[in-house]
């Protein structure tokens, strides 16, 4: 038997599945923030537009990068 396309095996979702929901819920949770992952980088990044213009942030997980625009969000 084989997995269904699209998941890691038993059902799970693939990592690339995951971060996408990942994408989804920080940008759920900020309307106007865009956020994604940098495959090539490996970092989790988001545009925060502010007052004075957008503010482009990056962070190594999802939390740190919820955290972040958080604090951006915060000043400004």
């Amino acid at each position: 038997m084989t997995g269904q396309p699209g998941t890691a095996g038993h059902g799970e979702p693939t990592p690339a599945e995951l971060r996408a929901a990942t994408v989804r819920s920080l940008q759920g949770q900020f309307p106007g923030v865009r956020v994604w992952y940098g495959e090539a980088t490996g970092s989790w990044w988001a545009m925060v537009p502010l007052r004075d213009g957008p503010r482009l942030i990056e962070a190594p997980t999802p939390q740190e990068i919820r955290d972040l625009i958080l604090r951006a969000r915060s000043l400004g």
